[in-house]
C-alpha cells in the first residue's frame, strides 16, 4: 500500500538547500524532479528578490551542469536544473527508491511530501539518509486511503491551514477585500511573502479537491 512521508530537513542538510539559504530573499518550490540518466533534473519554482543572484550562484557552482529559465513572470521564475552526478544526495535518493516529490518547498526550513509505494520503499529512503549522514525528521506517515471523517481530506500542512483560515475569518477572499497580506502576516509573525506562498499554496490544494471530478 503506498504512503505518504511528510519530512522537514534543515537547508545545510541537502546541496540545494545550502545554496538557497544563501539568499534570504529567495523562497523556493520544487515542482518536479525528472532522472536522466545518471542525472537528476529538477524543476523549480524562484521567487522573492534574489533571483538574479541565486542564477548566478548555481550557474557557477561546480555541482550544476546547467540551469535554465524556462518562464519568467515578475518576481518569479521557473528553472530545469541538472546536476553533476552525484550531488544532490537527498533528491537522487528519493528517485533512487522510486518515491514521487508531492510538494517541496522552503520556509523557515524544507518542507516535503514524498509518496512511497509501501513502506518498504520510506525505510529504504530512510536506509539511504543514514548511509549518506542526511539527517531529517519525519512529521508524519500516512495512506492514500486515510481521509478525514468529516469531510475531504486536502492534505494541508498546519503552516498552510493556520494561514488559510485566518484569511478566511479576516476576509481576504471577500469583495471588496477586509484585509492585506501585511496584516495577516504581522498577526502570524512571519513575512508576507511567507504568508502569501502558504494561502496560494493551501487554496490551490482545496480547490483541486473540491473540483476533482469523481471516477466513474
Amino acid at each position: 500500500m503506498a504512503v505518504i512521508a511528510e519530512i522537514s530537513i534543515r537547508a545545510d542538510e541537502f546541496l540545494l538547500g545550502q545554496i538557497i539559504a544563501e539568499h534570504p530573499g529567495l523562497s523556493v518550490e520544487l515542482e518536479r524532479v525528472v532522472p536522466a540518466e545518471k542525472r537528476i533534473m529538477p524543476y523549480i519554482w524562484g521567487y522573492g528578490s534574489d533571483l538574479d543572484e541565486f542564477e548566478a550562484a548555481m550557474s557557477e557552482s561546480q555541482n550544476v551542469k546547467s540551469i535554465a529559465v524556462l518562464d519568467e513572470y515578475d518576481d518569479r521564475a521557473l528553472y530545469k536544473i541538472e546536476w553533476e552526478d552525484p550531488a544532490e544526495q537527498l533528491i537522487t535518493g528519493i528517485v533512487d527508491t522510486d518515491a514521487t516529490i508531492l510538494e517541496a518547498h522552503s520556509d523557515d526550513e524544507w518542507l516535503f511530501r514524498i509518496r512511497f509505494e509501501d513502506h518498504t520503499g520510506l525505510a529504504r529512503f530512510n536506509r539511504y539518509c543514514i548511509d549518506q549522514d542526511v539527517t531529517y525528521q519525519l512529521n508524519r506517515v500516512s495512506s492514500l486511503a486515510e481521509t478525514d471523517p468529516n469531510g475531504p481530506d486536502y492534505g494541508l500542512t498546519e503552516a498552510q491551514y493556520e494561514a488559510l483560515s485566518l484569511a478566511v475569518e479576516r476576509g481576504y477572499f471577500k469583495v471588496p477585500r477586509e484585509v492585506e497580506y501585511e496584516e495577516l502576516a504581522d498577526e502570524l509573525g512571519v513575512s508576507v511573502q511567507a504568508l502569501s506562498e502558504r494561502v496560494r499554496r493551501g487554496a490551490d490544494k482545496v480547490l483541486e479537491t473540491a473540483l476533482r471530478q469523481p471516477e466513474s
